[in-house]
């Protein structure tokens, strides 16, 4: 059963399974709502052992706090955000002036632009549903939501999910930039999490060039894959995980 998910009272444009989704559910519902404007999510909760189901469950969407991801550029918004977090603060007690632009080599402060488009080989919409298996059979207790959105990447502003809001509170930003993923290397949005996102990709970098372009973007979109993933860990470490891999996840901390 699906019911509608209300945070402060108000009803959500987003229907939250009662029980953890079944095998095969995601590319179920994905087929039979192709072109209705619903799109499927697997959910996992910031605890799922809690009732509460965060924040899904919990009502902590905001979706009237968002604008429209229309309004906003992407390339300009990575390289905004690029030299945001690429600066040199001398009173970082966390990283030097040295270590800082070290992570970022080969393009230390220099934003390198965008990754060139990749045409799909793959089915988008098939190897979305084989990653959805993949993320269930790690998340079993993930459920499935239906949110009132053309895409993925629409369907998170939609649902007022607010996982980067330590970076940014405006999901439409970031949903503005996985809209231009969708098209260009054929991801597709298939898991949220509290503050994690899944995307599958059927188009991903396959030469060591673009996986390094690809991986600036991700390190605007979300630096802390690259600032609290494993140590050492450097943009370069970071790409040579990127090359013909066929899924995305970020997590905000």
């Amino acid at each position: 059963m699906i019911t509608s998910s209300e945070g402060d009272g108000d009803s959500q444009p987003l229907w939250l399974s009662d029980e953890p989704a079944a095998a095969g559910l995601w590319a179920r519902m994905h087929a039979e709502h192709r072109g209705s404007g619903r799109w499927p999510l697997l959910l996992d909760a910031l605890d799922p052992e809690d009732a509460e189901f965060r924040p899904w469950g919990s009502g902590e969407v905001f979706p009237e706090q968002m604008s429209a991801a229309a309004s906003h550029d992407p390339a300009g918004l990575l390289a905004e955000w690029w030299a945001t977090y690429t600066a040199v603060d001398e009173d970082d007690d966390m990283l030097s002036a040295d270590r800082r632009l070290a992570i970022t080599a080969p393009f230390e402060q220099s934003w390198p632009g965008r990754a060139p488009s990749r045409e799909a080989v793959l089915s988008a919409d098939q190897l979305a549903a084989e990653y959805a298996e993949v993320f269930l059979s790690d998340h079993p207790k993930s459920r499935l939501g239906l949110v009132t959105a053309a895409s993925g990447a629409e369907a998170l502003t939609t649902a007022g999910w607010s996982g980067p809001a330590n970076y940014d509170t405006d999901t439409a930003k970031f949903s503005a930039i996985v809209g231009d993923w969708e098209n260009r290397f054929s991801a597709r949005v298939v898991a949220v999490g509290f503050s994690t996102l899944h995307l599958s990709v059927a188009a991903p970098p396959t030469t060591e060039e673009d996986a390094l372009l690809v991986a600036a973007e991700h390190f605007a979109f979300c630096p802390d894959n690259i600032w609290q993933g494993r140590c050492p860990y450097t943009l370069a470490a970071y790409a040579e995980r990127l090359t013909g891999v066929h899924n995305w996840d970020f997590w905000w901390d």
